[in-house]
């Protein structure tokens, strides 16, 4: 085989995959976005204050991990209990911190250590004390003291102890629309033909928003290019992708900063796993082999709502350890549901959905990246002609250009999250300028994910947040 044929060959599968990469995310977007005008449509005329009024609403359960939370945690609990609902529960789990995140909470809250007893219907570490308030007015809130396990473990020692049949997993420094609640809980008291056994919701960044009181006062682009990109990012996924992906029910992620679960079906499937840090999407795709190899009929739900603020990485080393870290999270999770792959048996979740996360989300960084490199390696032997090398590089730019302003006109269209001419501006700049530094390092970061991973690295790595209208602070991960 020459040379020359070889390049032509592989020329013609990155052709291929580019091009069936293209048509995957068009027709996802079309999709999503006939869905998400249709649903605001719908919720127009939606009376919430229904469920928050009726007895019939069944209780729910908030668990929020916290490790090492001690600045933030008793105005983080405080949003949290001030959401709107019937009847629901806040349980915060302190995950073995070493500063004083418990004392501060029941110095707050006037907290008494409780004779509960604990159904260990889930693996979690041991459980030092369940604490509860006297006081009337908060006496929906729960704080268990665990043993270090991490986020994982503090989840399932949560799952023990609330007393929800739904529960909603939620990040503890995050920022939820008052209404949160009652928009998630939805699906599961619309569908008839089929059990609701996740619910999950549209996460935006609050970088630079203005919050007050664990409220959401001013929605702001962020000044930070990195942050920035990641809004930009986050509208491509949420809205234009999980959307469509949750139509076909065929959605196998649910993010960590916000899902509201059926709780008795986690139970069965054995609660939050311990060997991975992708346990949030590994928890959708075992509760949803379960459900096929019981041939139950099922269904996984997402609201496009923005429901959830959430602060971004805005220094490259944090951002490089996040994705690095989502990588590895993705590589377990088709690693331990291999057995799904093209499996007909599990319908459109192996059909459809598991080769869609193997082909393009986790080999797409490393196909891209010998693409681009065998690219460069024949056009500067002569292989192949410098003129298409450049026209299909210009094809791809003006492509993931138009994808970012069409996630942006969704947003318009639907939510209007940013209304000043400014933020309008910001964004669509971003889009012309993140393909060539953004995306790059977001490539960069999950090989070395995949290099990580091959080495056997586990573990989440540290974090630092700057902590939302608050100053800097570093926080190691548990």
């Amino acid at each position: 085989m020459s040379l020359s044929f070889l390049a032509d060959i592989l020329t013609y599968i990155f052709l291929v995959y580019t091009l069936m990469l293209m048509l995957i995310y068009t027709v996802s977007a079309l999709l999503s976005y006939r869905v998400i005008r249709k649903h605001v449509a719908e919720t127009s005329f939606v009376d919430y204050r229904q469920i928050l009024t009726s007895p019939l609403s069944p209780k729910l359960s908030i668990i929020a991990p916290a490790y090492n939370e001690a600045l933030n945690i008793v105005d983080n609990a405080m949003s949290l209990l001030a959401l709107e609902y019937p009847n629901f529960e806040v349980v915060i789990v302190n995950d073995g911190s070493k500063d004083d995140t418990l004392q501060r909470l029941i110095d707050a809250y006037k907290l008494e250590k409780t004779a509960l007893f604990v159904q260990h219907s889930v693996e979690c570490k041991e459980i030092l004390g369940v604490y509860k308030a006297r006081d009337e007015a908060v006496s929906h809130l729960t704080v268990v003291d665990k043993r270090n396990g991490g986020k994982s473990d503090a989840l399932n020692a949560g799952i023990n102890v609330c007393a929800g049949k739904l529960f909603a997993c939620i990040d503890v420094d995050c920022v939820l629309e008052r209404d949160a609640l009652l928009r998630m809980i939805k699906p599961f008291l619309e569908e008839t033909d089929q059990k609701v056994i996740a619910t999950g919701g549209v996460i935006r960044l609050a970088n630079d928003c203005v919050i007050s009181d664990g409220r959401l006062i001013d929605i702001n682009v962020p000044r930070n290019l990195i942050a920035r990109a990641q809004v930009l990012e986050y509208m491509r996924a949420f809205l234009l992708s999980r959307v469509a992906w949750a139509k076909i029910n065929g959605l196998l992620l649910i993010s960590g900063a916000l899902g509201l679960f059926d709780k008795q079906t986690v139970i069965e499937a054995g609660g939050y796993s311990h060997k991975t840090v992708g346990e949030d999407m590994e928890l959708v795709m075992r509760m949803r082999r379960m459900m096929e190899e019981r041939n139950q009929s099922y269904a996984v739900r997402y609201i496009p709502d923005p429901l959830c603020w959430t602060e971004g990485p805005s220094r490259w080393d944090i951002l490089g350890r996040q994705r690095n870290r989502w990588t590895r999270g993705l590589m377990d999770c088709l690693k331990f549901h291999r057995k799904v792959f093209f499996n007909p048996n599990y319908r459109i979740m192996g059909v459809l959905s598991y080769p869609f996360w193997f082909f393009y989300e986790w080999l797409a960084p490393i196909a891209e990246s010998l693409g681009l490199i065998m690219s460069v390696i024949f056009w500067l032997l002569g292989l192949i002609n410098g003129s298409s090398f450049w026209l299909l590089l210009a094809t791809v730019y003006s492509y993931a250009v138009c994808l970012s302003c069409l996630a942006i006109w969704v947003d318009q269209k639907t939510y209007l999250q940013y209304r000043s001419k400014r933020d309008l501006g910001r964004l669509l700049l971003i889009a012309l300028i993140e393909p060539f530094f953004y995306h790059p390092f977001t490539v960069y970061s999950s090989i070395r994910g995949n290099i990580d991973y091959l080495r056997g690295k586990k573990g989440w790595g540290s974090m630092t947040r700057q902590g939302l209208s608050k100053p800097a602070t570093p926080t190691p991960s548990s």
